[in-house]
């Protein structure tokens, strides 16, 4: 799908004359050392509309400099082009919920089989499975040994291929709640130490806030409630109280990133929402007290809802190792989340694409916005979960989240209409990353 071309021929077959096409090259010569993209049309997702004949211009620093309309047009044979022909772009696709250390095909006990380092490597493919689904940013709330900043630090530098990545280090809680070891006995624990992450105090917390920053951290996460797949909780179980959850905001806020609430529970959410916590992941079991606050809040707060992965979990989690425990727990918040979802959305909350990729294959993700759509979502309404509000939520505007000139140059391609045929995006057929493409010939 690449070449070099002028357009001058094609301008005078569709009927202009010297002194149009003069005028057009004379309006939008690009420079020496740019790269075009074309296509049939795109999502403009700030507006909801769709453009016809785009030719995006991309600068050497991967961004967008200028769009215009390829009819009326022309370029000289120094810049590159990426025809990507009678295809449909969208702007690169954002997960704000992944853990790219997590293969989902290895559940509970499982994972005592493998070496620390195994996860950290497992990452490495992970991220190049997400990229080619056409998740060109993900943001990481939680790894291990700070898997998710070694990634984003050697994508960055060139040694692995991979979305790019908001990583969050280790992911704060408290003692024997979800962001803890729950599956160990004392005697293979660290005599009176508690694991990265735990805090049980607000200086404790506080501290964690400015660890987890400290070694690269660019978001905060932290576990406000019980989980479905670690052992000895329950997802309706608040474990961080929302003097606690408040402390980690202020803190966060004060060094400049915004925080990241695993909340499955109506009490931790609504602790959460109070506390000024800037996303709440799950929000599973959601009430109609943290609905109305999630709409009023002046502050915007988001709802990150992962309501496709049931569907993998339920099917081969067993296969995979997962415990039954864990596997009940999920069974009975599933139907209960995706009918929260729609609940939520009709109420008017801010909605993210939220996937919690790690639980499920990290290829696969583009399957949920299938599920958006059945569950009150237009097509236009989960694409924009994907692009224009999760760049709003990680506060990204000028980088990532819809194709406008100033950000970054990160595409996806589709055969049809994903504005009428979401599940278009279940298996996309280009990928452009920052003007260069990685997915597609």
């Amino acid at each position: 799908m690449q070449s070099r071309v002028k357009f001058g021929s094609f301008l005078r077959g569709i009927g202009l004359g010297s002194a149009a096409l003069f005028a057009a090259s004379a309006a939008a010569q690009a420079p020496a050392g740019q790269t075009v993209i074309t296509a049939a049309r795109y999502v403009d997702v700030l507006t909801g509309k769709t453009v016809e004949y785009p030719a995006i211009f991309v600068g050497p620093d991967g961004r967008i400099t200028n769009i215009a309309d390829a009819r009326i047009i022309k370029w000289g044979s120094d810049v590159r082009h990426i025809n990507l022909g009678d295809k449909t772009l969208v702007p690169g696709l954002i997960d704000m919920h992944v853990h790219l250390d997590g293969p989902a095909d290895i559940g509970g006990y499982r994972g005592l089989e493998f070496t620390d380092s195994f996860w950290g490597m497992t990452a490495v493919k992970n991220a190049r499975d997400m990229l080619d689904a056409g998740f060109t940013t993900v943001r990481n709330v939680g790894a291990g040994e700070r898997n998710d900043i070694g990634l984003k630090q050697a994508i960055d530098a060139g040694y692995a291929v991979g979305p790019r990545i908001v990583p969050a280090g280790y992911a704060l809680g408290a003692t024997g709640g979800h962001c803890d070891s729950t599956f160990l006995p004392p005697s293979m624990e660290k005599e009176n130490a508690k694991e990265e992450g735990i805090g049980d105090t607000v200086d404790e917390l506080r501290y964690q806030v400015r660890r987890q920053r400290k070694y690269g951290a660019e978001v905060i996460k932290v576990c406000a409630t019980g989980g479905v797949f670690s052992r000895n909780t329950e997802p309706g179980q608040l474990q961080v109280p929302e003097n606690e959850l408040r402390a980690i905001a202020d803190e966060a806020h004060q060094w400049g990133l915004r925080v990241a609430a695993h909340a499955h529970g109506g009490a931790g959410i609504r602790a959460a929402i109070a506390a000024g916590i800037d996303t709440i992941e799950h929000a599973s079991l959601v009430d109609d007290e943290g609905i109305r606050m999630a709409v009023a809040r002046k502050q915007p707060v988001w709802f990150a809802m992962d309501i496709f992965n049931t569907e993998y979990t339920q099917a081969e989690g067993a296969k995979n190792g997962v415990l039954e425990d864990n596997l009940r727990k999920d069974r009975e918040i599933a139907q209960i989340q995706r009918d929260n979802f729609r609940k939520a959305h009709r109420a008017g909350v801010r909605m993210v694409f939220a996937s919690d990729a790690g639980v499920m294959p990290h290829g696969q993700v583009g399957g949920q916005f299938r599920v958006m759509v059945e569950y009150g979502m237009t097509p236009l309404q989960a694409i924009q979960a994907a692009t224009k509000n999760a760049a709003e939520a990680l506060g990204r505007e000028k980088d990532v989240g819809a194709i406008a000139v100033g950000r970054y140059a990160d595409l996806v391609a589709v055969d049809g209409d994903p504005l009428t045929d979401v599940r278009q995006l279940e298996s996309v057929d280009a990928v452009v990353k920052g003007g260069v493409l990685v997915k597609g010939e």
